[in-house]
Parts: structure tokens; C-alpha cells; sequence
């Protein structure tokens, strides 16, 4: 590349769409670092009423997570690899991400084949515990049906109107990374030529 300035690729997509699995494939695949949302939030992440904020315009800079913007900014500063690969739901469209995001790839799966996923996560991590705990799945479907499904709706198409790759339909985690690796190494190929 022309510098040798990382450059930052944002997975973005919905719960369930496999952005963990292909963040972690590329990064591993390109070996380069990499940065996961959910390792980043704490409990004054997201608002506390969710329906709410959905209703008052769904603004996602409110969603705030400074120690992954911290933790970006010092890996941007110190890393010398061609990529670094994040975990980032929201694409561009986060005020205090959007200028540390080269490129923004959305995982545009079926919402039904997400929601699977979820619920596949949250049977594995609930074998052998009590009873109790599968209301967490029912809590979960409630939200879903009454929010969630409509968060998820509305951020996906912000995303999509502001990336520059989607992945669509209904492919395994392979095909996706496969597909991005090569749109990579022909933007990769792209900049090395100027």
C-alpha cells in the first residue's frame, strides 16, 4: 500500500448475521488485528429504554462505547498491518466511529435466519442450567417482536445506505468472508497501484 496505515473494515450487520465469525476468519485469514463490539459495551451502552429511543428516531450515536473507540483509536495509531477488522453493528453512522471506518461491509442476512442464530446461542450457552434461565429466550422473543425486529430493520438500512459492500442472502460464514476477502485483496491491489 501506498502508507502503511491500516486500514479499518467495519462488519456490520444485524444480531445473528455473523459478523463475530467473519470478523474473526479475516482477521485470522489476513493476519491482522481486530476489535469486537460486545467486548467493548458496558451497562450505559445502549439507552435505557430501547422501545423509547426506537420511537423518538432511533439516533444510534446514542449508543455509546468509548472504550471501543478508545480501544480503535490506539490500535489505529500503533498497528502497522494492512487491515485492522472490527465488529461494528452500525456502520458509518455511530458520530464518534464514523471517522475511524475506512470501509464498512454489511452482513444483509434473512432476519428469520438471524433470529435462529440467537436463539441457537442462547440454547448452547443454557445447557445445563436451570429452567429459569430459558426465560431469557422468552424475554428475548417478547423484545423481539415488540422492538427489536424493528431496531434491527432501521439499522441495517442505515447502514446499507452508507457502506461500501453488502453481502446478501442466505450463504454461510465461508462464502461471506470468502467474498470480502476477495473484494479486499482487489481494493488492497487497487491502492497499491496509486
Amino acid at each position: 500500500m501506498k502508507n502503511n496505515k491500516a486500514r479499518v473494515i467495519a462488519i456490520s450487520g444485524v444480531s445473528g448475521a455473523g459478523k463475530t465469525a467473519a470478523v474473526k476468519f479475516l482477521a485470522k485469514s489476513f493476519n491482522c488485528p481486530y476489535l469486537l463490539f460486545d467486548d467493548h459495551t458496558d451497562i450505559r451502552t445502549y439507552p435505557q429504554d430501547m422501545k423509547r429511543w426506537l420511537n423518538n428516531g432511533a439516533n444510534v450515536s446514542l449508543i455509546q462505547t468509548p472504550k471501543f473507540v478508545r480501544a480503535l483509536q490506539a490500535l489505529r495509531s500503533t498497528n502497522s498491518s494492512s487491515f485492522i477488522f472490527i465488529e461494528e453493528p452500525f456502520g458509518r453512522e455511530r458520530d464518534s466511529m464514523s471517522l475511524l471506518i475506512d470501509y464498512v461491509v454489511l452482513l444483509d442476512q434473512p432476519l428469520e435466519l438471524c433470529l435462529s442464530r440467537i436463539i441457537k446461542r442462547h440454547t448452547d450457552n443454557l445447557l445445563g442450567k436451570s429452567s429459569a434461565s430459558l426465560n431469557s429466550i422468552a424475554i428475548f422473543l417478547d423484545k423481539y417482536h415488540d422492538h427489536f425486529r424493528e431496531i434491527y430493520i432501521k439499522a441495517a438500512n442505515k447502514v446499507s445506505l452508507n457502506c461500501d459492500l453488502i453481502i446478501s442472502g442466505n450463504i454461510s460464514i465461508k462464502e461471506t468472508t470468502s467474498s470480502i476477502s476477495d473484494w479486499l485483496k482487489n481494493k488492497q491491489a487497487n491502492l497499491e497501484l496509486k
